[in-house]
Formats: C-alpha cells, structure tokens, sequence
C-alpha cells in the first residue's frame, strides 16, 4: 500500500511535468519511484520468503510482479539521465496496476504449486520480467508518439522538452520490445520441461499457453516488421497496443488455464 501511494505521488508530480512540457528537472520523478521500488520489493521479499518461492501465487502477486519488474526496468535504464522521463508515463500504468491489485478478492491464498527444482518459479520469473520489459517499451513508445505528435503540429514544447530524440525514443523502445521477447522465449523454453515433470508428457493443450504462444508471434511480427524498415510509428503503436493486449486479456485466460488454478484459487 506504501508502494502504490508513492506511485501516486508520482502520477500527480507526472502531471506538472505534462503540462510544463518536460521542461522541470527529472530527479523528483526518480526518487519517488526509488521509494516506491522500495517498498514494493520489501512487501514482495517478505511475501516470497513467507511462501518459499517466487511470489506469483494469485492475480495480486501477479499483478504486483509485473509492476515490479516495470520499476526495477525503469530504475536501470533511467541511470541514463536522458531516459528518466519515462517514469513520468510509466507512474499511471504502475498506479493503476497498483490499485487493482490491492482489490481484496484477488489475494486468495491456493494450494501451493509444485515447485520442484525451482523450475516453475523460474518459468514464472522470466514470462513475468518479459512482461515488464514489454510494459516499458510501450512507456517508450508512447513517448515516441507523444514527441512526433508536438512536432508534427510545430508544437514549441517538442523543442523545449527535455524527452530524448525522436530517433533515441524508437530505439529504446525496440530494444527492450528485444530483450522482452527474449525471456519470454526463454520462459516459454522451459514449458515442456514443466509438463514432463507434472504431468510426463511434453505437451499439454492449455488456453494460456496457446494465449502465450500468440503473445511470442505478435512480437516476433513487430519485430521482423522493424528489422524490415517499418519502425517508427507503426512499431510505436504495435507496441503500445501490444502490451494493452497483454494487460486486457492476461486475466480472462489465467482463469481458463488448468494448470494455472493455483494463481485464481
């Protein structure tokens, strides 16, 4: 609950930086999303540690290690002072997320999952930190469109911002769209190994594999269309809407999902 008010703090400090046009220094942003990451990691470690293992046991925890893995990205790149506004438009994404987590309906404690050698905690990680990675090129992205927008209508405030060049903006955004679809593809690696250890076949039918599977598609498509030369606003928006997808229907198939029960129990 701390985390998400100091996410708060940071959509209401977002705001000022929107109407100034990003023309006030960016330190304030970053500091509040410190103490945000903070108490986030603190309530997620002692949430892990009370279970022994990672912390993704129902939608709020899931829900919260998405979040998580938005803010632990941000605080990286934003070492790149340059980059720290992204945190102005990711602050929304991770207070809303916040918010909706913090419903009570979605904290109901399941039977544990198996986690025999660590595999599912680490199946889970990994899908879960690609997620994030997904949630800030979008952020990204929505900076891109937000930047070509002011210059496309000659707005003053595209000169006067201090957002990163239109050209820096695509390439951030296609670099951690990159890195996002690598762990997932190395989280979606490990399916079969999970299978053969629960259930002793490689392959099992299930909604939110086959959901996961086309999440991989729809990226790998953005991709190549970027390798191809087709970036810029099409990939700014495939990217935003992509991650919306994601957002939207992630829930809907968890329920679906069989061998995910324990997240929704």
């Amino acid at each position: 609950m701390l985390a998400v008010v100091f996410y708060g703090f940071s959509t209401l400090y977002s705001v000022f930086l929107w109407r100034k046009g990003f023309r006030e220094d960016n330190r304030t942003i970053f500091f509040l999303l410190l103490a945000a990451f903070a108490f986030h990691t603190t309530a997620m470690a002692r949430r892990g540690f009370s279970l022994q293992h990672c912390p993704v046991n129902n939608i709020y925890e899931a829900t919260l290690f998405i979040a998580w893995t938005i803010v632990a990205t941000y605080l990286v790149v934003s070492a790149w002072g340059r980059l720290r506004f992204l945190g102005a438009f990711a602050s929304p994404v991770l207070l809303v997320m916040g918010i909706f987590a913090l419903m009570p309906a979605l904290d109901h404690r399941g039977p544990n999952p198996d986690f025999t050698n660590g595999l599912p905690s680490l199946h889970a990680a990994l899908i879960f930190l690609s997620f994030g990675a997904f949630g800030l090129g979008s952020v990204a992205s929505l900076m891109y469109l937000t930047q070509e927008h002011d210059l496309k209508f000659h707005k003053l405030r595209a000169i006067l911002s201090l957002l990163p060049p239109i050209q820096r903006l695509e390439k951030v955004a296609g670099g951690l769209v990159t890195a996002g679809f690598i762990l997932l593809t190395a989280g979606l690696s490990l399916y079969p190994m999970l299978m053969q250890q629960k259930h002793g076949v490689y392959f099992k039918s299930d909604p939110i594999i086959l959901w996961s599977v086309s999440i991989w598609l729809l990226y790998l498509a953005l991709l190549i269309m970027r390798w191809r030369g087709q970036g810029g606003r099409r990939f700014a928006w495939g990217a935003l809407g992509s991650f919306a997808f994601i957002l939207l229907t992630f829930w809907g198939f968890i329920l679906l999902s069989p061998s995910h029960k324990f997240i929704v129990s």
